[in-house]
Formats: structure tokens, C-alpha cells, sequence
């Protein structure tokens, strides 16, 4: 080995640069933010050069001229200023490592100008050597990066062909337009404008600029608070019948900075969990609030990784927020009444002092509130077992108005007023049932329509009517089936199956749901059996869905009006009337004037 020497500062930075910036799209992350951060209202990104050439405007504060070769220097930043701050951070930049590693591998000009000034500065920056000058520019910043990594021939014989590069700087990109709705972003490629927001301050409109119409048709609002944990969750979810391949589209963010969370991921994948076919996957936009005191974004230089102060509750309050914006239920500022309108009783101090309220939704109840647990030394959650060893999973919270009219939040229902009964036009080759809206024709798979009513009535009882079989086949099962199906008696019991063996791999049916007493118990067996393909970790889920598959109108089976008006009503009336149980759609509507233009008509 030969001496120890000390590194020089370049070679520092350009060691450094390796953990924060990895390839072009973390420039553009790291310099967007800092616009970000400066309050700007404009931010254009502009890519050439294959992505070697980036140049970030914007229209915020600026730098002071006394501190602009400050802020090249490693570990230099405005954001914080002592120890205590590191845990209170609310901007999305406060390392300060990211300008002072940017010019240890490319050439960069800086101009900016702050609003006190009536001239701005010019800062050339290369081999981490800082030149600054007087210039004339408009407020805000201008950061020029040029021939990026061109002093690491390693670095980019490793990047990936330029529009490899240029989408993963799209996705960037996209990632903080979405959450900041009040900024006009646009992205450059080569001058031809790839992405453009108009900064409309709206969430949802925000989203139809950068996605599509035919996205946003699909949202769901979440808006849930708990202001006694400081936590407030916000943005859109999809229908459960609007699904994507990939979790690709888990826009999820924590005060506002995007992160790859998987306590989040996993949060929301249980919501979905009953509603979704395997494989596929809902469209997300969520932003979680949280104190900064109770989560630590200092895990990696990325600052893409999180970790709470309590992760059970970060869970259980995520994903009874999805949960409740899909049961079309939302949290919603109310006036006051006037005390003129209503005689009712002003509640002294003391009935002011904050509490644990009623009305604060939880999503488990006291015996089931430590279902989900945290594994410390993983980091990871996972989903507790009760007695029976069935995957305990959190019911659809119920959600009332507030009485007290001191209140100034409170849970509505979307659905609130009573529906005028639907108009039934009829049957279509006996399976699905023609309803006409007021702007257009709405078709509804009878089977599984009433399946998902099924499905939910059965999950909500807490004991199922059985009816007792009085002469049933012996159904033959494999030596592993006879195992799966004794070991799990008292599952099949508690759904309403009685099931008694007379030898080692034969076994009768006493008693089924009452809701099956016209199927073959053999068909409802094989039909249990042959969905858990070995897993028995779901087999109660699997009981629970077969038994509501099983229980509901057949498609081809021909129905009288009444018939059809008991389903629609009955369907109308579920939590989640978007997928059966398996995952597919209940319904499609065709609007009137797409009908029209069929046809050659106006409307």
C-alpha cells in the first residue's frame, strides 16, 4: 500500500457527486427543487446535448450577492440553521451538498438576482473553481449546466441512450409539477416542449394538464384529517374499475416531496386489495402531512426514503383515507349555523378543551388496533393474524355527520339524498341489464352486480343463516385437500359450512349458507379448493368470495322487471360498486351524445 495523503477538494466533490448524482435527472431534481424552495411561481427545464445540456430557470427570491460563492461551497445552505432544525425540515432541499457536487462534474453558470438589487450576478463554475462577475437579468435564477460528467469518462460510458435519460428527467419533472399545482412548470427537449402546467392553484385540473381527460374521469377525492396527530392526507385515487399494469402511477408524496415509501405502497395495496384483479393496479395521488418531527427524510442523500415516528398509525391512517374516498365519502369544511336559526346550548370552555372525539374515524376497534405491526429491526409491516390465523384486514370505516354544530369538519355523504328508482329498460342476452340515465345508457353485469352486494353483506354479518343438508354427495378430495379443509373447519363453520368427513379423504356437507341452498355443495367445494392453489394463507377470503360468486343470478338466467330493479337497487346501495370481488367491472356507461354521434345526430 503506499502512503495515506489527503484528497484534494475537486476529488472530494467528485467522490461526493457519486451518491448524489447519479445521472442527469438528479441535476434536474435537485436543481428544480431549489427552485421550489425559492418560491417561484415559473420554472422552465430545458434538455440537450443528449441530456448532458440542462439549463433550470425560474422566477423566485434569488441568491444574495454575498452569498453566491457560499453556496458552491460543500454543506452550505440556507434551509437549516442549527441541530434542531434537521428534524423539523419542511423545505425539500437542506443538505447542501447538491450545487458543490454538480460542479465537480460539469461546467455551470449561474445568474441570478435577488429583488433588492437592481443588477444581478454571473457565477462560471468548472473543476469546482468559482468565477463571479456583476450582469444584468431579471429576478430569479438561471442554473447552466454544461457537458455533464465530462471529467468522468467512467460515468458516462454507464448512462443509458439519451431517451432513456430524457424519461427518467420526464418523470422527474412530472413528479413535482403534480404536487405543486401553483407553479407553471414546462419541460424543454431539444426546444420542443415535452410538458407544460399552467399553475391553475387545483389539484385534479392540474393533473388532467399533465395526464389526460380520461384519467381524471376515473378519480376519487381523499381528504381525511386527525388533528390531534398533526396528519392530513389529500389527493385522488382511482375507481377500482379504472386499473394500470404496473405500480408505475403511485404518485405518492410526504409534505410534498415525492418518495418511494413502501409502508405507503403497502397501505394502499391493502385498500385495494378486494377490489382489483391480480396484477393490476389503481392510479394514485396522494399527499401525507405529517409533523416533520415524526418522520426523518435524512435516511439517504436522495431524500427518497422515509422513516416514521409511528408507523402503525401512518399506516392505518393512510389507508382508511383511501378507503373512505372510494365509499364516496369525504371530509368537508361546514358553516356554523347561526345560533338565530337552531335552539341549542353554547358549550362552555371547559366542552372545548380538544379530546378524544367520537367522531375521529378509526380503522380498527380497540381489540383489532394493534393488527398491523411494525418489524424494527426490518423496517417493515405486515399484517397481524388473529386466533383463527385469518389475515385480519380493516373494514370500510363508517362515517356519520356531526351533530354538535360547534364542529367546523365533518364526514358527508356524497350519496346522501335518496335516488329516484332507476329506469330499467331490459335485459341484453340475458346476462346484462340496460338502464337509461339522464345522459346516457348504463349496462350492468347482472352476476356480478349482485355478487359485490353479496360479497359485502356477507363480510359485514357477523353470523351467516346456514340451512341444514339433509342428503348430500360424498365428495371425493386429495390426501392435501382432506389436510387444508380439517385444519380450517372452523373457517368453513363460521361461514356458514358444515362439513363432516366419513373417512380419510371423503367428507359430506351438513349444513351450507342459506344463501346456496339450491347449489351443489361438490361445485362450491371445488370452486374453494381450486382458487387458494395451495396458499391457505386467504382461504377464508377465498370462502367468503366463492360463497358470494355462487350465491348470485347467473349470467344467461332470464329476469322479470322486479327482478332486475331488487339487483340495481341492491348494488346501489354497496360501499365499493365499481368491481366484483375478483376484480372485474360491474358496469359501463355510453353518454347519450357519444350514442348520438353513432348515429349522425347533434344530441
Amino acid at each position: 500500500m503506499g502512503r495515506i495523503k489527503q484528497l484534494s477538494k475537486h476529488l472530494i466533490n467528485q467522490i461526493a457527486a457519486g451518491e448524489v448524482i447519479e445521472r442527469p435527472a438528479s441535476v434536474v431534481k435537485e436543481l428544480v427543487e431549489n427552485s421550489v424552495d425559492a418560491g417561484a411561481t415559473k420554472i422552465s427545464v430545458e434538455i440537450s446535448n443528449e441530456c448532458r445540456n440542462i439549463r433550470v430557470a425560474d422566477n423566485g427570491t434569488g441568491i444574495h450577492p454575498e452569498d453566491i460563492m457560499l453556496a458552491f461551497s460543500k454543506h452550505a445552505t440556507s434551509k437549516i440553521q442549527n441541530e434542531e432544525d434537521l428534524f423539523d425540515i419542511e423545505t425539500l432541499g437542506f443538505r447542501g451538498e447538491a450545487l458543490s457536487s454538480i460542479i465537480s462534474i460539469s461546467k455551470l453558470t449561474c445568474t441570478t438576482r435577488t429583488k433588492d438589487f437592481d443588477n444581478g450576478t454571473k457565477v462560471v463554475c468548472e473543476n469546482s473553481e468559482v468565477k463571479q462577475v456583476p450582469t444584468g437579468c431579471a429576478v430569479g435564477t438561471i442554473m447552466e449546466v454544461k457537458d455533464l460528467f465530462y471529467n468522468i469518462p467512467a460515468r458516462l460510458k454507464f448512462l443509458r441512450n439519451p431517451n432513456t435519460e430524457f424519461s427518467y428527467i420526464q418523470e422527474i419533472v412530472q413528479a413535482i409539477a403534480v404536487i405543486n399545482p401553483s407553479i407553471a412548470f414546462e419541460l424543454k427537449k431539444n426546444g420542443k416542449t415535452v410538458l407544460k402546467t399552467t399553475a391553475q392553484d387545483d389539484l385534479k385540473r392540474n393533473l388532467k394538464e399533465i395526464f389526460s381527460s380520461s384519467v381524471t374521469d376515473s378519480l376519487k377525492e381523499v381528504l381525511k384529517t386527525d388533528e390531534l396527530a398533526g396528519l392530513k392526507i389529500y389527493g385522488y385515487v382511482s375507481t377500482p374499475d379504472y386499473t394500470r399494469s404496473s405500480k408505475k402511477d403511485y404518485h405518492i408524496y410526504i409534505n410534498s416531496r415525492t418518495v418511494k415509501c413502501p409502508v405507503f405502497q403497502k397501505a394502499i395495496d391493502m385498500a385495494y386489495r378486494d377490489l382489483m384483479a391480480n396484477g393490476k393496479y389503481p392510479f394514485v395521488v396522494l399527499n401525507l402531512q405529517i409533523p416533520p418531527s415524526d418522520v426523518d427524510v435524512n435516511v439517504h442523500p436522495s431524500k427518497k426514503e422515509v422513516r416514521y415516528k409511528n408507523v402503525n398509525q401512518v399506516f392505518n391512517f393512510i389507508m382508511s383515507g383511501i378507503l373512505g374516498g372510494l365509499s364516496n365519502y369525504k371530509e368537508e369544511p361546514k358553516e356554523v349555523p347561526s345560533t338565530s336559526d337552531f335552539a341549542v346550548q353554547i358549550p362552555s370552555e371547559q366542552d372545548n378543551v380538544p379530546a378524544k372525539e367520537e367522531n375521529v374515524v378509526s380503522i380498527f376497534t380497540k381489540k383489532e388496533q394493534s393488527n398491523v405491526i411494525l418489524d424494527k429491526e426490518k423496517d417493515e409491516i405486515f399484517v397481524q393474524e388473529d386466533s383463527d390465523g385469518n389475515i385480519k384486514r380493516p373494514q370500510i370505516p363508517e362515517f356519520n355527520t356531526i351533530s354538535n354544530v360547534t364542529q367546523n369538519k365533518f364526514f358527508e355523504s356524497v350519496n346522501q339524498n335518496t335516488e329516484p328508482e332507476d329506469i330499467i329498460v331490459g335485459q341484453y342476452k340475458n346476462t346484462y341489464i340496460l338502464i337509461e340515465l339522464e345522459d346516457g345508457l348504463e349496462i350492468v353485469d347482472q352476476h356480478i352486480a349482485e355478487e359485490r352486494y353479496n360479497y359485502e353483506k356477507l363480510k359485514s354479518e357477523k353470523e351467516i343463516t346456514s340451512q341444514l343438508v339433509f342428503i348430500s354427495d360424498v365428495l371425493s378430495v386429495s390426501a392435501t385437500e382432506a389436510e387444508i379443509i380439517k385444519e380450517n373447519k372452523e373457517k368453513f363453520e363460521r361461514y356458514g359450512y358444515g362439513i363432516e368427513f366419513t373417512s380419510d379423504t371423503e367428507l359430506v356437507f351438513r349444513k351450507v349458507p342459506q344463501l346456496l341452498s339450491k347449489v351443489n355443495p361438490k361445485e362450491i367445494l371445488s370452486d374453494i379448493l381450486e382458487n387458494i392453489e395451495g396458499n391457505i394463507d386467504g382461504l377464508e377470503e377465498h370462502i367468503l368470495k366463492t360463497t358470494a360468486c355462487k350465491a348470485s343470478v347467473k349470467a344467461g338466467q332470464k329476469l322479470s322487471l322486479w327482478q332486475m330493479q331488487e339487483i340495481i337497487k341492491k348494488w346501489r346501495t354497496t360501499k365499493m360498486p365499481y368491481t366484483c370481488p375478483h376484480g372485474r367491472p360491474i358496469n359501463k356507461i355510453i353518454s347519450h351524445k357519444e350514442l348520438a354521434g353513432w348515429f349522425q345526430r347533434n344530441a
